[in-house]
């Protein structure tokens, strides 16, 4: 199926995927425009490789094959069940969690250790956020000492 210059602008600024976006923009500037492919993957930071492959799936699948395609990857060693004992664990306290403490609640639940990078990774694809320490100065004046330097300042 072959789009107008219309359409595709048109499914250009719906789209919010902007991987997807600049693959669209490629294809409606080859397409409609009649520019050379490889200037337009110049134009755009990308190989004449990446834009003829963009292009031959385009003319091979039509819009739906700019999408990106699921991956294959290790299946999780955390069973499901666990997955959503954990993500109970975490929602139940309204307290920000490190990795070091997420990681215990994993090996505590599933028996598995990760390593701390893809603990954050797993809080990351849960939709949790980690905690981040503040530095505390250490000559920091108590609440005490504060609330009194406001008061005598009132007083002017």
């Amino acid at each position: 199926m072959t789009f107008t210059r219309s359409q595709f602008e048109n499914l250009y600024k719906k789209e919010s995927d902007s991987k997807v976006k600049e693959r669209l923009f490629l294809v409606m500037k080859v397409e409609e425009d009649g520019m050379v492919p490889a200037h337009e993957a110049k134009d755009l930071h990308r190989s004449r490789t990446w834009a003829s492959d963009w292009l031959a799936r385009y003319h091979k699948e039509g819009i739906t094959g700019l999408k990106d395609r699921p991956k294959s990857g290790r299946p999780s060693e955390l069973s499901s069940e666990v997955i959503l004992r954990i993500k109970k664990i975490l929602k139940e306290s309204k307290q920000g969690w490190t990795t070091k403490q997420v990681n215990s609640i994993v090996v505590r639940e599933g028996g598995i250790q990760y390593h701390y990078y893809h603990i954050y990774r797993l809080l990351h694809i849960w939709g949790f956020k980690q905690k981040i320490p503040r530095k505390v100065h250490v000559n920091t004046a108590s609440k005490e000492v504060k609330e009194e330097f406001k008061k005598e300042h009132r007083k002017y």
